[in-house]
């Protein structure tokens, strides 16, 4: 992996330092395995989704789905320098019911970070990670627990906790732990 490796090992390290959410760490919460399917729902820079890629190995596949397709042409690029083959791109919408492309009951994890205060219907976003996940298949949702030097959400715009965890259950998840996902992000999971 090289340079690629380095280069994620500064940016994970600039993260820590900031106190943000860390991808590797993070995931470690959803105990992914080799084999394993994930989807990481508004993948963006793909953070999430290089780090479970690396969790997943070589027969395991990961789902990056984001509404930017610039952003998944750049995650693209970044896994291409990573060697990490087992990125697919979705250029998909996850707030429509059949959105991210992917079938029924398919997916063993699914990855919702910092993307709930950014979608117009969470509930819609919640429908679909729902309808991928397979039984036993767990959700991670990651969010911002504050405004922080406009680097976060706008304070309105904020998804407390207990929205997200209101939102999870009344949709008939079971709560499975609750973790600090950064300075800035509280971390929730939930299984199906």
């Amino acid at each position: 992996m090289g340079k690629s490796a380095s280069l994620w090992a500064v940016l994970c390290a600039i993260l820590d330092g900031m106190a943000f959410a860390h991808p590797e760490t993070n995931l470690k919460a959803l105990s992914l395995g080799p084999g394993m399917k994930v989807a990481d729902i508004g993948a963006g820079t793909g953070l999430y989704a290089l780090s479970a890629a690396r969790a997943v190995g070589d027969s395991g596949r990961v789902y990056a789905i984001d509404v930017q397709q610039e952003l998944l042409l750049k995650l693209k690029a970044e896994s291409k320098r990573a060697h990490i083959n087992t990125i697919e791109m979705i250029w998909a919408n996850a707030e429509k019911p059949g959105g991210t492309k992917l079938k029924d009951a398919s997916i063993d994890a699914v990855i919702l970070s910092n993307v709930l205060f950014q979608a117009e219907d969470m509930r819609a976003m919640l429908l679909e990670s729902i309808r991928i996940l397979k039984p036993g298949g767990k959700l991670l949702i990651i969010d911002w627990t504050d405004s922080f030097g406009g680097l976060g959400p706008k304070p309105a715009d904020v998804v407390r906790r207990e929205e997200a965890r209101s939102l999870a259950l009344g949709e008939h998840l079971i709560f499975v732990n609750e973790f600090k996902a950064g300075e800035h992000h509280y971390g929730l999971i939930f299984s199906k």
